[in-house]
């Protein structure tokens, strides 16, 4: 085992300092269960304040939900024990299903009122006249606990979350110059499809990282929109440059050598522009590059061949990319000034994608919610039927696990990695309840007794290598003693409830196995299909902004890239079809149609020929994965008639961009396609 790291020990030091302070403070006021404000000091604990803030902000607030749920509840079903249940269940799975779908640190709000009121609840139901000190007693303890971990966290030694965040963001940054030097270089591209799926998958994380950002300690709180703004912009980033990777590719498989000596400078000026300091102003270098991308693209004419269409679209993508980056170098310029205090007004209201544009899978979160309701529900009627005195640790425990890996594709494994250390941590948690804290008849002592081992606990929390394992073995030891009456326990009580606790843990394993366990594989299908799901709905008309369908699309692919890998570890063999999909060339389809959503009121003459082909376009993706030959060739006919409609109506800009986007349609859905043929060619 190696020392532990400054970071680590710091990190371990202040959350025993938390959580010796919430009991101290617990047992001065005269709580109950002072060891509920010990363990919730301990799960609210993050190696940075932002998170810290923000988790013990919510979890406050799931923790008063919660409650009043439970003082609401009880009274009134305490006769009914099965309708008592039920109602647990239902509020429990419900709380959930709706954390599930906010993708934010709220979500943790809304999964803690769910089995807060499980945690209260169930115990109580054999005093019913107290439900609401019980109550109260609670929400007091773990606000106690809350608010002591979030004072030593920000106050002592506080370790920002701003510098992680920009380096991560600096480097996503530096990632996407690397692919664009890489897309724009003659030679072609030297990366994987994987190697792109991973940026993705990097914007997504960082989407996700950033919602801890107002809560943080740094100035770098302040310039939140602006960093939003970037992440947007990225995600517009990945469907631009792998779109003008695969055209520049398809001009040099035509054997366009020639026109590929024209582009070439252009290329390479606008690899220079991306890689200048990043205190450089591009604005100026990025309006003489659009004046020359405007000269180098193929006027509009009737005859325009097909070499020419994906120059047109070539064109019109660069000048998407030249924009991206310039806006890229002046947002991150403005967080540079935000960190220090010279943020400008307007970039504070920098409109942004909310998380609720994001994918949400709510047919999953469903199926979490169902097996929550029948883990809680087997374990009531085991308690119920047999009058199991120490049973309502067993619907706790249940509710707890299933909430806590709902987000897993297959939490079985964590929850029985959360069993086993529990397990392990029963002596332990036998010697203090028993043992030792019935020896310590002062504070100090009992200080010096959890030192050791809450100390060496913190060190492997820390670790990110350890945190599996360690985090269950501290919930453990923390977990019982908020439990259980340290006051009056004796090894009958100790053991009649850590069998309960056990009931519960393999009750939530055995009924998610029964409902919940899917593979990467079968995550990745679904995720592919509800891409097609909503280009099939683009096609029938829906209305979305390119902004909200880049953000959704980039964060199904950012999901999509890790269950990819591990299908292909699990079955190598059974994967080839997933492999095979390309959700980028989706994301450009998508984008493309959105496009010409937005445009076809402008089109004159040309608007007539894409409703058939909108309306063909969502009958191809609503049959996917399957294939209709006859329907692929109808659906390139209808391409090529929309290209020939568009190309005689008026040559303006509208024209121009709806050319593209039909071009890069075109050639995502038939790249094996014989190019091509104007009007003029194909008549008789």
């Amino acid at each position: 085992m190696k020392f532990a790291s400054r970071s680590e020990l710091l990190f371990s030091v202040k959350s025993f300092a938390a959580a010796m302070l919430s009991v101290y403070l617990s047992l001065r006021i005269g709580l109950p269960r002072p060891f509920w404000a010990m363990m919730t000091a301990y799960i609210v604990a993050q190696p940075f304040a932002g998170p810290t803030r923000s988790k013990g902000l919510y979890r406050a607030g799931g923790t008063v939900l919660g409650a009043t749920a439970v003082v609401l509840l009880v009274p009134h079903l305490v006769n009914a024990p099965e309708l008592l249940s039920l109602a647990l269940a239902l509020w429990i799975a419900g709380c959930l299903y709706f954390s599930l779908l906010d993708r934010t640190p709220r979500s943790y709000m809304l999964m803690l009122a769910g089995y807060t009121a499980g945690l209260i609840g169930f115990p109580a139901v054999s005093n019913p006249g107290a439900i609401f000190d019980i109550a109260l007693a609670r929400v007091e303890e773990i606000v106690l606990g809350i608010t002591c971990a979030t004072v030593v966290h920000s106050l002592v030694l506080p370790q920002s979350f701003g510098p992680v965040l920009l380096a991560r963001l600096d480097q996503a940054v530096r990632d996407a110059h690397h692919w664009i030097r890489d897309a724009l270089n003659p030679a072609g591209d030297a990366r994987s499809a994987a190697d792109r799926r991973k940026m993705a998958t990097d914007i997504t994380e960082l989407r996700m990282m950033s919602t801890h950002l107002p809560f943080d300690t740094s100035r770098l709180r302040w310039t939140g929109s602006a960093v939003n703004a970037l992440q947007e912009r990225l995600s517009q980033f990945v469907p631009i440059v792998s779109g003008i990777e695969d055209r520049l590719t398809a001009l040099r498989e035509m054997g366009a050598t020639g026109v590929s000596a024209h582009w070439n400078a252009l290329l390479q000026d606008v690899v220079a522009l991306v890689e200048t300091p990043k205190n450089t102003d591009i604005a100026k270098a990025g309006g003489s590059l659009h004046e020359r991308i405007d000269e180098l693209a193929p006027p509009v004419l009737r005859g325009l061949g097909w070499t020419g269409m994906i120059e047109l679209n070539l064109a019109a993508r660069l000048h998407r990319l030249v924009d991206i980056a310039v806006e890229m170098r002046a947002l991150r310029q403005h967080i540079d000034a935000g960190v220090h205090g010279r943020l400008p007004p307007e970039v504070r209201r920098l409109p942004g994608v909310s998380p609720s544009a994001l994918h949400l899978d709510r047919g999953m979160a469903l199926l979490s919610a169902f097996a929550a309701i029948v883990a809680v529900l087997v374990c009531c009627a085991f308690w119920i039927l047999t009058g199991w005195p120490a049973g309502a640790a067993a619907p706790m425990m249940a509710a707890v696990l299933c909430c806590f890996f709902s987000t897993q594709d297959n939490p079985v494994p964590f929850i029985r990695g959360f069993l086993e250390y529990t397990i392990y941590s029963i002596p332990v948690s036998a010697l203090y309840l028993l043992v030792l804290l019935p020896a310590a008849h002062n504070f100090e002592t009992l200080v010096l007794f959890c030192a050791p081992v809450f100390l060496l606990l913190g060190v492997f929390v820390a670790r990110p290598a350890t945190f599996g394992r360690a985090f269950p073995f501290l919930f453990g030891v923390t977990g019982t003693l908020a439990l259980m009456d340290t006051d009056t326990a004796d090894m009958v009580s100790f053991t009649n409830g850590m069998l309960a606790q056990i009931a519960g843990l393999v009750a939530a394993a055995v009924i998610t196995s029964m409902f919940r366990r899917v593979g990467a594989g079968w995550t990745a299908r679904r995720l592919l299909k509800a891409g097609w799901r909503e280009l099939a709905r683009l096609g029938k008309g829906e209305k979305t902004t390119l902004a909200k369908f880049s953000a959704r699309m980039v964060d199904r692919i950012g999901l999509l890239a890790p269950r990819l890998a591990l299908a292909a570890q699990a079955t190598p063999g059974d994967q080839q079809g997933l492999q095979a999909r390309d959700a980028l060339r989706d994301l450009r389809v998508g984008l493309n149609m959105t496009l010409l959503q937005q445009i076809r009121a402008q089109l004159g003459r040309g608007d007539t020929a894409l409703g058939p082909l909108m309306s063909q376009l969502s009958h191809h993706f609503e049959r996917l994965p399957a294939l209709d030959k006859d329907g692929e060739t109808h659906l390139l006919g209808a391409l090529d008639n929309a290209l020939r409609a568009v190309c005689e109506g008026t040559h303006d800009a509208p024209q121009r961009e709806a050319l593209a986007a039909l071009t890069g349609i075109r050639r995502d859905l038939f790249p094996w396609a014989a190019p091509y043929q104007p009007a003029h060619m194909t008549a008789v």
